[in-house]
């Protein structure tokens, strides 16, 4: 039988979004009221084909463009084959389990699959809804993702704001018993749905890694170090000592774990990163090696100059404690500051403290975290190798 002819949704432009993101300010409203999360077919003003989307009138992301071919059926075979796409990068492309069982399976947009993030945690899938339209995919996304990991534990969520937002109701099943998983030969605690996302971040696998090898022989200090990965990490590929500091009472005890699952003596303490550092300053303490991965500043567009703000301070303030020849990992994971603001706002941080940043490498997320060109937003991760003089 013939598929039944989608709902139109009108562009106010004649020209492509340009974007698979498309704000309820750039559409014609439809006539007829359509459930949010309903597929629809984007008609540019001239009424021109633009491509399948996910329509919701009540969020901002009006469109979520999913397909710009205007023969192809966007269903559970569609799901299906890009969540196949997907796999495939990760195990034949990146070779992924080879080097950890840990990583991330769907990438949302970078993946085609706007609305949807995947993360494999050992043998369960943590799965987070962004949009009401995946949402409704879920028994399709949830059969494509036990057909490629067999016996998987499903675990999916979407967070308040966003059922919000997106006027869903997302019911999450019951949440695993904390687990182990392995990255780089290292075994770390993932507990998701714990109240701190997973407890472990895979998107920074990668520069764990290449921070462990310049940490060699350095004291190191871990700022904001959620489950204490760094300071694992440097530890274990031969660092002199490591402390980790983070205000969260919950997640230094995973620390504490992940430092005992891998022999290492890393000490955790719970403070303000800013009470702490003045306080070791003070008593002339520094340290060679010091990372600085604070959690998303913000959201909101309207604050990324407040967000801009914060991480000058902090940056700032990491300086105090680290020696000439010192080395900095500065990091950020707020999607809406782009690299070259970052950039930027290091170079004031460098002004103000008289001294010299050396730039050694930027890098992102891993690959299994991938961007497409018309969404610098999914390059949210930035993670910047600085020497100091």
């Amino acid at each position: 039988m013939p598929t039944p002819a989608l709902p139109i949704i009108r562009l106010k432009s004649d020209r492509a979004p340009g974007h698979p993101w498309v704000w309820s300010a750039q559409v014609h409203k439809p006539e007829q009221k359509l459930p949010p999360g309903s597929l629809v077919d984007v008609h540019d003003a001239r009424g021109r084909p633009v491509g399948k989307a996910f329509w919701n009138g009540h969020a901002r992301i009006a469109l979520r463009l999913l397909e710009t071919h205007p023969d192809e059926t966007v269903d559970a075979a569609w799901v299906d084959a890009r969540i196949a796409r997907a796999v495939q990068l990760r195990r034949d492309w990146l070779q992924l389990d080879k080097v950890s069982d840990a990583w991330r399976v769907v990438h949302s947009e970078g993946d085609g699959l706007s609305g949807l993030i995947v993360d494999r945690y050992a043998d369960v899938l943590v799965i987070e809804y962004f949009a009401a339209g995946m949402w409704k995919f879920r028994e399709a996304i949830h059969a494509a993702l036990l057909a490629h990991f067999p016996g998987a534990q499903l675990y999916w969520f979407a967070e308040s704001h966003v059922q919000k937002q997106e006027s869903f109701d997302c019911r999450s099943p019951d949440v695993p018993p904390p687990f182990e998983v392995h990255e780089h030969g290292l075994r770390f605690h993932a507990a998701p749905g714990s109240g701190h996302k997973t407890g472990f971040f895979a998107d920074q696998r990668d520069n764990r890694k290449r921070f462990a090898e310049l940490a060699k022989g350095r004291r190191v200090l871990d700022l904001c170090c959620n489950a204490g990965g760094f300071a694992v990490h440097a530890m274990a590929a031969g660092a002199r000592e490591a402390v980790g500091v983070d205000l969260d009472a919950g997640i230094l005890e995973v620390a504490r774990a992940n430092a005992q699952a891998n022999n290492v003596a890393v000490t955790f303490e719970q403070a303000d990163i800013f009470d702490w550092v003045r306080a070791a300053v003070a008593r002339g303490e520094q340290y060679d090696a010091v990372i600085l991965d604070p959690a998303k500043l913000t959201r909101d567009r309207n604050k990324v100059m407040d967000a801009l703000k914060k991480y000058f301070a902090m940056n700032r303030m990491a300086l105090d404690i680290i020696p000439p020849g010192g080395l900095l990992l500065t990091c950020s994971c707020t999607g809406l500051v782009g690299e070259s603001e970052f950039l930027e706002m290091l170079r004031r941080v460098a002004l103000n403290a008289g001294r010299e940043i050396q730039v050694l490498e930027v890098r992102g997320a891993g690959a299994d975290h991938p961007f497409r060109t018309d969404v610098p937003e999914g390059r949210y991760l930035k993670a910047v190798f600085c020497r100091l003089d």
